[in-house]
């Protein structure tokens, strides 16, 4: 069993910048897959970037080139940085695992860019 949990959501104008970090309860493992997804009032969850257990990375079109994710397995944290936030990147943001096939979530951060 692995427990998520996000931090650094907060409120922020366009254009900002925040750093969003998932720190795991338990070891993780190379061989882990992690990722963030977000979800915004009234649209169906997404995913935002993810990391593979060999370093392969994945943006949604829409954070490309402004969004970057980063594992420290030795840490236990997969970390987001978001530049250049838009009021359309508001949400709440989930961090998750994978193992074995198996998802482990946290419970989610809020992001919140005003215009």
């Amino acid at each position: 069993q692995v427990q998520l949990v996000e931090s650094g959501g907060g409120l922020v104008q366009a254009g900002g910048s925040l750093r969003l970090s998932c720190a795991a309860s338990a070891r993780i493992f190379s061989s882990d897959n992690m990722g963030w997804y977000r979800q915004a009032p009234g649209k169906q969850r997404e995913l935002v970037a993810s990391i593979t257990s060999r370093g392969n990375i994945n943006y949604a079109d829409s954070v490309k080139c402004r969004f970057t994710i980063s594992r420290d397995n030795a840490e236990n944290t997969v970390n987001l940085q978001m530049n250049s936030l838009k009021p359309e990147d508001t949400a709440v943001y989930y961090c998750t695992l994978q193992r074995r096939g198996f998802n482990y979530w946290g419970q989610g951060t809020q992001v919140t860019v005003s215009s």
